[in-house]
């Protein structure tokens, strides 16, 4: 039995160490964003002439929320004829009809839109964006995924940053929310969403980090596009993919916070596991890719960590998932006598893996005006959730680390009506994710019973989690609704 129980202890006590890595990094993030920074636009005053723009809308089946996307696109305050509008339409719905209606509708009020359809969907996002710059003579593309709603004057504030530094590769501007309000759950993912826009793209873009596109509220430079190859679907994240090989090129990202592009947020459990399988299993593969040439590029020792653990983030669930489930060998079956501090070694790690994340999303909830000041009250709700999804994101990253590929796989929308029609594919993984949350109940009995109190908070997150999400899952919460 003591044989056996020392690889469990070895791998708890390493989880646990690379859990504070990542949890101490938000506390990083929160020092970086408070930083004062000189910002391009304070001193720039552009008085023209306004370069060509070419406006990409990515659609694939999205009948509920296209013609609100491209309206938006039309009304974009900038000159005509220096601005078209590509849909980028690989639909095989209903949604090829109504985009085409629109088109013809706005293009009889003077919009310039030019509607792409393929008939098949040859490297997915990535591979309609590049045919789409590939048949355009614009210098600048601004990018929009359909559940987005741009402002007016997204271009007029987005494109002078161009002009002040030549080497500006990509703009990023903050993604806003159109429907945080609407369930418990899109509070918790709207809270996670401004701790990414509001504390750790600041902090990145203040301390000189790489940072990521994040897909879509932005403009890219045609230049810097085609300089390293143009757009790429080697990952399910082609934005992030394509933010680190310009960057590694010698270019430069530059972040505006107060530019606000609102969006739509997943508004089911199955969405929202999609969404994150997608996006976890696209970063490993991106880490995969690009590491290698980080660490062999000559920049600094924080940058090259920075960069280790922005592209890895998602490394924190097959970390918690393992402390879910090798605490209940430990505590349940009592395979030696430990004593309480060894446990307690592991409170710490699990405190910052836990409060650093949660300190950050409560610094943004103050920051941003729009959240209300209140909003950090679902957090909890919010931990609950970050947990329960850890099973499905774990099978992302393994997927990612020995090579699997998957097709890209979008996320439902359904802008103004009930409920989106949409239906994803049944997330088999709830059984695992209802076991564990099973299991993290033993093993609070367990600790109870010898006396492990410290560790309960956190046993008591695994098991709420899990069991949340899992039971969801199982009982057919997975259609947009």
């Amino acid at each position: 039995m003591n044989l056996l129980i020392i690889p469990v202890l070895i791998i708890y006590g390493l989880a646990s160490i690379l859990l504070l890595l990542y949890g101490l990094n938000c506390y990083l993030m929160i020092f970086f964003s408070s930083k004062k920074r000189k910002r391009i636009l304070d001193d720039l005053v552009f008085d023209g002439p306004w370069p060509k723009v070419t406006v990409q809308l990515p659609i694939f089946n999205e009948r509920n929320v296209s013609e609100r996307l491209i309206e938006a696109a039309a009304a974009l305050d900038y000159p005509r004829d220096r601005l078209e509008i590509q849909v980028l339409d690989d639909s095989t719905d209903e949604t090829v009809e109504i985009i085409n209606k629109v088109a013809v509708r706005l293009k009889q009020n003077g919009a310039n839109i030019i509607v792409v359809h393929r008939d098949n969907r040859e490297g997915y996002k990535a591979g309609a964006l590049e045919h789409g710059i590939s048949i355009s003579e614009s210098e600048f593309f601004a990018v929009f995924d359909a559940d987005f709603v741009p402002v007016p004057d997204f271009l007029k504030r987005t494109i002078p940053a161009f002009f002040a530094d030549e080497r500006i590769a990509f703009v990023q501007t903050r993604w806003g929310h159109l429907n945080r309000n609407e369930s418990l759950l899109t509070c918790c993912q709207a809270i996670g969403i401004d701790g990414h826009f509001l504390v750790e793209q600041p902090a990145r873009a203040a301390a000189g980090l790489f940072m990521n596109f994040n897909g879509t509220a932005g403009v890219w430079r045609r230049k810097a596009v085609e300089e390293v190859g143009g757009w790429s679907n080697a990952t399910l994240t082609e934005d992030l993919d394509l933010s680190y090989r310009v960057q590694l090129a010698g270019w430069k990202p530059y972040y505006i916070e107060d530019v606000v592009a609102p969006a739509e947020i997943p508004i089911t459990i199955s969405a929202l596991k999609s969404q994150q399988f997608r996006w976890a299993k696209g970063s490993i593969q991106t880490a995969r890719l690009m590491l290698p040439r980080v660490w062999k590029g000559p920049y600094s020792m924080l940058k090259k960590i920075e960069a280790f653990l922005h592209l890895t983030n998602y490394m924190v669930h097959p970390l918690m998932l393992t402390l879910a489930v090798l605490a209940f060998p430990i505590l349940q079956f009592n395979l030696i006598k430990l004593p309480p501090w060894v446990f307690m070694i592991a409170i710490v790690p699990l405190a910052a893996a836990t409060f650093g994340p949660s300190t950050m999303y409560t610094i943004a909830a103050f920051r941003n005006p729009e959240s209300g000041k209140l909003s950090f009250v679902w957090l909890p709700l919010l931990v609950l959730y970050g947990t329960g999804i850890a099973v499905s994101n774990t099978m992302a990253v393994l997927e990612a680390m020995i090579g699997k590929s998957s097709s890209f796989v979008r996320t439902p929308k359904k802008g103004s009506f009930f409920r989106s029609g949409y239906r994803l594919k049944k997330n088999k993984l709830w059984a695992f994710e209802v076991q564990i949350g099973v299991n993290s109940i033993g093993s609070i009995m367990a600790g109870i019973t010898s006396g492990n109190y410290g560790i309960m908070p956190f046993l008591i997150i695994f098991a709420a989690g899990f069991l949340t999400v899992g039971i969801r899952t199982a009982f057919g919460l997975t259609r947009d609704a």
